[in-house]
C-alpha cells in the first residue's frame, strides 16, 4: 500500500501497492454473498488477501485464514454496513490493508475476526479455542468497551485498554490503525457532525500513534482523509494545485534520470523513483515555502542493497551535483525513535531546481512504510521464554510506550487520561539524553530537567533539587536538547523535600505532571510554608544550587526544618539569638526564608514545632495567612545594641531587567563588589524582551542591603530590584 495521498493515481503519479477502494469492497461483497468455499480451496473473497500475503510470506499456512474467514462470514452474515455493503467486507478490507504492509498470518487471522466478539455472538473463549491464545489476545485488545457499562467514558477507556494491550503486543494497535483507515475511507456515509468527531479523534490520537509506531503508509493516508474532512477548502486548493501540475513536464523525472546516470557510471546498483508528496505534505510545504514548483511536489527515493551503498550514493550525489548542506540529515547512524532510517539530502540539478533525495536500503524502506508491522512476529517462542510472569518480552516496545503505560496506570479518571493522552501524543519528536551513570533517557522534545527527573527516578524525583547539564549547573526548568548529558542532584533528606507548584510550569510529560499533582494534593501548603507574592512557589527548588554549606555535626542545615517551619537556618548563622530579642526565653530563632528579614525591618514572630520561633517581616504575605489561620504571634524585635554588623544574613532579591547579553555576569559582578555572596540564583526564560533574576544572597552587614540594591539597579538594563511584591506581569506573560 502506498504512503502517498489518495487520488494521486488519478493525477497520473506513480504509486506503490494498490489501495483498497470501493470496487474491491463490492467484489468482496459479491463473493461474501456466495458463502464459504469448500474445504479444499480458499473462499473467493480472500483470494486476493492470500495472494498478497504469500508475496511477503511464501510459506504461510493459509488454512487458518480460511477458518477465520468462515467464522467471520457466518457470524456477520445478515449484517450490513451503512454504505449498504455486507459487513464482512470491512474485516476483509482491514485484512488486505495489513497484508499489503507485510503483516504475518496471526495478525491477519485476528484482523478477520476483530469485530466478531464486539458485534456477533462469538465469544473470546471460542476464538481462543479455535485459533489460540495469541489471536484471542489480539481480538480482545481491539474490542471496544460497551457504552452501556461505561457511558461517556467508553471511548477513552477503550483506548486505554488498547494501549495497555499494545504494551504487551504492538500488533493490537496495527489492527486498530488498519481498522480506522478503512472506516475513514468509507466515512462519507456518516452525518457531517459524526465525520468531524471521528476525524478529530483520528487526528489527535490515531495519527500520532501511527507515526510513533513508524507505520507511515497508514499515517499519511489517514492525514489526507482527516485533512479533507476538517479543512475542505485547503484540501480543495491543494488538489487543484496537484491537478494543475499533473499535465506539465515533471522536473523530478528529469532529475531522476540524471541521478540514475550518475549512479550507473559509478557502478552503484540502485533503484531511483519519484516519490510524490501526499496532500498534507504538499500543504505544509506551501506554508513553509510559499509558491511551489514542480520539484516541491515530490522527492526522489533511491533504494540500494546495503547500508554502505547509502553513503556511496550520498558521496556521488554531493560530488556530481550542488548539495544543499542545510538539508542533510543522517537517520541511519541516528535512527528516529519510531524505527525510521534513511539519509536525507537535497541537490540542485542542471536547471538549478532543487530536488530532495531520500536514500535507504530496501529493508529500511519496508520499515519506513510499515514500521512495526514490517518486523513480522516479534513474539516467537524463543523470545517469550524469558518473559516474566507470563508477559510477552516485546523487543519492539518503544520508550514512549513504556512511559505512557506508566503514567496511565496512575490516572484513574478517564477525562484526565483522555486529555493527558492527547497532550502526550501531540509531542511528536523525541530526544535522547545521556545520564551521568552511562544510561540514556528517551524524552519528548521540549522536556525539561523536571521531566527527566521523573523519567529516571519516578516518584523519588520529588527530592530533586537541581541538575548539571553538560557539566554546568542548571535550573530544573532548563529545557533539554538531543544529546545533552544530565546529572540530577538529589536532596540528602528526601522526607523534607518535595516538588512545588511551579514545577508544573516546566513539566511537559504527563508522568511528571501527574506525580507532581498527586504529591501536591497529598501535601496541602501550610500558610507559613507558602512563598511570598513576588517569588514563584517553590523557587528554591528551581534555583541553581551553590556549593553546599558546611555544618558541624548535629547542626541544622538549610533544609532541615520541618514542613511547618519555613525558616532559614538560625539567624544570624552560628549565633541563634544575636540581634533578636524574643518574648519567649530559651527559644531558637529562625529567619523565615519567604521574606528574609534584616535590620531595621519591622518584624513579628510565630512559634513553630521544635521550640523555635520563626521571624517574618511585618509586610510578609505569610503573616496575614498565619494570622487568619489562628496562629498566635510571638513578640520579637531587633536588639537596640545590635546594629546588624557581625552576623551572616540571607536575603532574596528580585531583579527585573530588559534581556541583553552578559546581564547575569554584570549583575553578579555588582553583587560581589558590594561584598555579598551569591548562595543561589535563578533566571527565568525571557518574555517580551524582559527577564527576571532571583538571587539568594548572604550579607555580613545587614546595613549594606540598601547600597547593594542601588548597585544592582545601576546595572544597565535593570529597571527594578525588590525584596518582595508582585511579579512584573510582562515578565511572565
Amino acid at each position: 500500500m502506498s504512503a502517498e495521498a489518495p487520488d494521486q493515481a488519478a493525477l497520473g503519479r506513480r504509486r506503490g501497492l494498490p489501495r483498497i477502494d470501493l470496487r474491491n469492497i463490492r467484489r468482496f461483497g459479491r463473493a461474501a454473498l456466495l458463502g464459504p468455499a469448500s474445504r479444499d480451496r480458499l473462499p473467493d473473497a480472500i483470494e486476493h488477501v492470500a495472494k498478497v500475503h504469500r508475496a511477503y510470506h511464501p510459506g504461510a499456512d493459509l488454512d487458518v485464514l480460511r477458518k477465520a474467514y468462515v467464522l467471520a462470514e457466518s457470524s456477520h452474515r445478515g449484517q450490513m454496513r451503512k454504505s449498504g455493503e455486507p459487513y464482512i467486507t470491512h474485516p476483509l478490507a482491514v485484512t488486505l490493508i495489513l497484508a499489503e504492509l507485510g503483516a504475518e498470518t496471526t495478525t491477519l487471522t485476528a484482523s478477520l475476526l476483530h469485530d466478531t466478539v464486539e458485534d456477533t455472538e462469538v465469544t473470546l473463549d471460542q476464538v481462543g479455542e479455535e485459533f489460540g491464545e495469541e489471536v484471542r489476545y489480539l481480538v480482545d485488545g481491539v474490542t471496544k468497551l460497551e457504552k452501556v457499562d461505561y457511558g461517556a467514558a467508553a471511548e477513552p477507556e477503550t483506548f486505554r485498554k488498547m494501549l495497555v494491550a499494545t504494551g504487551n503486543d504492538v500488533r493490537v494497535m496495527s489492527i486498530k490503525l488498519a481498522d480506522r483507515l478503512h472506516n475513514m475511507r468509507t466515512l462519507g456515509v456518516m452525518r457531517p457532525e459524526k465525520q468531524v468527531r471521528i476525524a478529530k479523534v483520528t487526528r489527535d490520537v490515531l495519527i500520532p500513534l501511527a507515526e510513533r509506531l513508524g507505520v507511515q503508509a497508514l499515517k499519511t493516508e489517514l492525514e489526507d482523509l482527516v485533512f479533507a474532512i476538517l479543512h475542505p477548502e485547503e484540501y480543495a486548493r491543494t488538489r487543484e494545485l496537484l491537478q494543475a501540475h499533473a499535465g506539465r513536464p515533471d522536473p523530478l523525472a528529469r532529475a531522476a534520470e540524471d541521478v540514475r546516470a550518475v549512479l550507473q557510471e559509478a557502478g552503484i546498483t540502485a533503484e531511483v523513483l519519484v516519490r510524490p508528496r501526499h496532500f498534507v505534505s504538499v500543504h505544509r510545504a506551501g506554508i513553509k515555502r510559499g509558491e511551489l514548483t514542480g520539484s516541491d511536489l515530490g522527492r526522489l527515493l533511491v533504494l540500494v542493497a546495503e547500508d554502505a551503498d547509502c553513503y556511496a550514493v550520498l558521496g556521488e550525489l554531493h560530488t556530481c551535483f550542488t548539495p544543499v548542506i542545510s538539508e542533510f540529515k543522517d537517520f541511519i547512524a541516528v535512527p528516529k525513535f519510531n524505527l525510521y532510517q534513511s539519509l536525507h539530502t537535497a541537490v540542485a540539478g542542471r536547471t538549478g531546481e532543487v530536488a530532495e533525495v531520500l536514500i535507504r536500503t530496501h529493508q529500511m524502506h519496508r520499515v519506513a512504510e510499515a514500521g512495526v508491522i514490517a518486523l513480522g512476529n516479534p513474539y516467537a517462542p524463543t523470545e517469550t521464554a524469558a518473559a516474566p510472569e507470563g508477559e510477552r518480552a516485546d523487543p519492539t516496545r518503544p520508550g514512549w510506550l513504556s512511559r505512557l503505560l506508566e503514567w496511565q496506570s496512575a490516572t484513574p479518571d478517564p477525562d484526565i487520561f483522555w486529555t493527558a493522552l492527547r497532550d502526550d501524543l501531540a509531542q511528536d519528536r523525541e530526544i535522547t539524553v545521556f545520564r551521568s551513570d552511562g544510561g540514556t533517557l528517551g524524552l519528548p522534545a521540549g522536556a525539561s530537567c523536571v521531566d527527566a527527573a521523573y523519567a529516571q527516578y519516578g516518584e523519588d524525583a520529588h527530592s530533586c533539587i537541581g541538575a548539571r547539564v553538560n557539566g554546568r549547573i542548571a535550573t530544573l526548568s532548563t529545557v533539554l536538547c538531543d544529546g545533552d548529558t544530565l546529572q540530577l542532584l538529589m536532596a540528602g533528606d528526601a522526607a523534607s523535600s518535595g516538588p512545588s507548584p511551579e514545577w508544573l510550569d516546566h513539566a511537559r510529560t504527563p508522568a511528571a505532571r501527574i506525580a507532581i499533582n498527586r504529591w501536591l494534593a497529598a501535601h496541602p501548603a501550610d500558610p507559613a510554608h507558602e512563598p511570598p507574592q513576588g517569588e514563584a512557589p517553590g523557587a528554591e527548588h528551581l534555583h541553581a544550587p551553590a556549593e553546599p554549606e558546611r555544618t558541624e555535626p548535629g547542626e541544622a542545615g538549610p533544609d532541615d526544618s520541618g514542613p511547618d517551619d519555613a525558616a532559614l537556618p538560625v539567624a544570624p548563622v552560628g549565633r541563634p539569638e544575636a540581634g533578636i530579642v524574643v518574648d519567649l526565653p530559651g527559644v531558637i530563632v529562625r529567619l523565615a526564608r519567604c521574606c528574609t528579614p534584616v535590620p531595621p525591618d519591622a518584624i513579628t514572630g510565630f512559634a513553630v514545632r521544635g521550640g523555635a520561633v520563626t521571624v517574618h517581616r511585618e509586610r510578609c504575605p505569610a503573616v496575614a495567612r498565619m494570622t487568619a489561620a489562628g496562629r498566635a504571634r510571638v513578640g520579637v524585635r531587633w536588639s537596640e545594641e545590635y546594629d546588624g554588623d557581625g552576623g551572616d544574613y540571607r536575603v532574596t532579591l528580585f531583579a527585573e531587567a530588559f534581556s541583553r547579553p552578559h546581564l547575569l555576569a554584570d549583575l553578579t559582578e555588582a553583587i560581589a563588589a558590594e561584598g555579598a555572596e551569591v548562595v543561589a540564583a535563578a533566571v527565568e526564560p525571557p518574555r517580551e524582551q524582559r527577564v527576571r533574576h532571583t538571587y539568594t544572597l548572604q550579607l555580613s552587614d545587614a546595613g549594606r542591603l540598601p547600597t547593594l540594591m542601588r548597585a544592582m539597579r545601576d546595572v544597565p538594563g535593570v529597571y527594578d530590584v525588590t525584596r518582595e511584591g508582585r511579579r512584573v506581569a510582562t515578565a511572565r506573560s
